[in-house]
């Protein structure tokens, strides 16, 4: 049971991730047509994620937030996705593809530490291994396949500082309210986050919201924003804590490698990339890495 439970946690995780990849491509194309400020484009994600799970929560059992958690509930929405969701949006209007995608290999890392210092998870030897051998085999795969696209040609100080703050807001969430996350529902978790991230963020373009002309936007743009709200948010974050529930903080993180592989595959199909040796090879360190993440020592 337990080994199907950890089974379920990985492919959720997965599945999270691999939506993830893809919604770098639309992010990327909907910062670059200008149409949708990054305010904006947070506040429709995080209402339309609202909205769908207070839906789902009508047809699962009712459960109660304590009291004492809702505080704690209220930061692990700050800090896991308030954070994360709008310095992601911002940054990827100041930085370039490759600076973005290398900066994001530093996740698993800071993810390691934050479980050992909140949740006494062992730093291994396996562990700090599989972690070195997927941030070299991502970082040779990036070098080698990732090419800068749209409209920004260098990085900016404010956008790196974004992308950091972005992986180290994560992995904190991951490594300090996996406990919280644990003990309640998914959707009862979500649901409530949602709310308030909504509430939080709806005062700070209320006016832009205002003024919008939805019908004026291009119907790419439209699906685009739709597959955002509706797999990048909506049903990526309900993976992620049904996934952290049942793996460990680090192994989480180290999903993330999957966005540039998924990169690759797609650049491959679609005839921008070809397949090499050295994209090869660093996939095999990638999944090597995770391997031994997996085969690591666990707390109690």
């Amino acid at each position: 049971m337990m080994k199907n439970e950890q089974l379920a946690g990985h492919l959720s995780v997965a599945g999270a991730y691999t939506i993830f990849g893809l919604n770098i491509v639309f992010c990327k194309d909907i910062a670059n047509e200008q149409v949708v400020s990054p305010m904006l484009l947070f506040t429709l994600r995080v209402a339309g994620a609202a909205v769908l799970f207070w839906i789902l929560s009508l047809f699962v059992p009712s459960e109660k937030v304590a009291r004492q958690d809702i505080i704690p509930l209220g930061l692990a929405a700050l800090i896991g996705l308030f954070v994360p969701q709008l310095t992601f949006l911002k940054a990827i209007t100041m930085a370039t593809s490759i600076d973005t995608s290398v900066v994001g290999t530093l996740s698993p890392i800071f993810t390691m530490f934050f479980a050992f210092l909140f949740l006494k998870e062992p730093i291994t030897w396996k562990k700090v291994l599989g972690v070195v051998l997927s941030f070299c085999g991502i970082l040779w795969l990036i070098l080698h396949s990732v090419r800068s696209a749209g409209v920004v040609t260098r990085t900016t100080p404010l956008g790196f500082a974004l992308l950091l703050l972005n992986s180290i807001s994560f992995a904190l969430y991951l490594g300090a309210f996996r406990r919280l996350v644990s003990r309640y529902s998914v959707v009862t978790f979500m649901k409530w986050s949602f709310l308030f991230l909504t509430v939080l963020s709806v005062p700070f373009c209320a006016r832009e919201l205002a003024a919008t002309d939805f019908a004026a936007w291009p119907a790419d743009i439209r699906w685009e924003i739709g597959y955002v709200i509706f797999f990048s948010t909506f049903v990526a974050y309900f993976l992620i804590p049904f996934g952290q529930q049942r793996i460990r903080p680090t192994l989480v993180s180290m999903y993330s490698y999957l966005q540039p592989i998924i990169a690759v595959v797609i650049s491959i199909a679609t005839g921008l990339d070809i397949l090499t040796w050295e994209k090869l090879l660093a996939i095999l360190l990638v999944f090597t890495g995770v391997y031994l993440v997996i085969r690591s020592r666990a707390a109690a």
